[in-house]
């Protein structure tokens, strides 16, 4: 049991993650561990979260992890195969109870950039981009962020804003012409996970990972987080969850590793 119970750092991500997830939700996940996420929280404490992909697919039930939002697997068992343009309908008109999705810099307001580093004109490295990661930030009704955090990534300003978070702050996302209650929910990286605190819309700690200090969080954020005077633990990985993750989900490794 005690070889059982040993887990590395994006076993631990994806089991702390999927617990956010409550049953008889809906969630609209990005590529990778939201994926790994999504599926964990349905093979356990909830069955019936509606998973909604980009490419179209509504409420499938994925047999083992897909390589992208459009690969046929996650059309499994769906209710619906739909388009795009109908999930980002759906999305904006509120029906996303949840957004899930990475980051490659995050700022202390949840503002998201994956599309360049360094100046936009001239970056540094292009990433990814949005896809339909503005969507999601913009119109869910809480998102979830994943992300690996160091100084790099946790950053006083993004380079670009692809998905908004706060914005500037509380008032903004509602200047901007987004809907009031919407926003970045909770940041989970390998140390941590963190809310916002509601005055500022700044990110506080909220828990702290096994092995994780207060210290270690500051030393690898690059803006000062908001730290309570008591912070919970996060909670770790059962045994369920594990052989879960690495015989059903994710067997290859290409997530979680091995």
């Amino acid at each position: 049991m005690a070889d059982e119970l040993k887990y590395n750092g994006t076993e631990l991500l994806a089991t702390v993650a999927s617990r956010m997830l409550e049953d008889n939700k809906s969630v609209f996940v990005g590529t990778g561990l939201p994926v790994v996420a999504g599926m964990l929280a349905q093979k356990t404490h909830a069955p019936g979260l509606l998973i909604f992909f980009e490419a179209g697919s509504i409420g499938p039930i994925v047999p083992q992890l897909p390589i992208s939002v459009g690969d046929s697997r996650t059309f499994y068992k769906a209710v619906a195969a739909s388009s795009m343009h109908d999930l980002m309908s759906m999305c904006q008109s509120g029906y996303a109870d949840y957004g899930f999705l990475g980051a490659a810099q995050l700022d202390a307001r949840g503002n998201i950039n994956t599309t360049v580093i360094g100046d936009h004109a001239h970056p540094k490295s292009r990433l990814p981009g949005s896809g339909g990661a503005n969507d999601v930030g913009s119109f869910a009704n809480r998102l979830l962020i994943i992300m690996r955090q160091s100084r790099r990534s946790f950053v006083e300003k993004v380079d670009f804003v692809t998905t908004p978070g706060y914005l500037s702050g509380p008032g903004a996302r509602e200047k901007a012409g987004l809907a009031a209650g919407g926003g970045p929910y909770r940041v989970i990286t390998q140390y941590a996970v963190y809310d916002f605190e509601e005055e500022t819309k700044r990110m506080r700690l909220r828990s702290l990972h096994p092995g994780a200090t207060v210290e270690i969080v500051r030393e690898n954020s690059g803006f000062d987080i908001i730290v309570p005077d008591k912070v919970a633990a996060s909670p770790t990985p059962t045994a369920q969850e594990l052989r879960l993750l690495r015989e059903v989900i994710d067997p290859r490794g290409i997530v979680i590793g091995k």
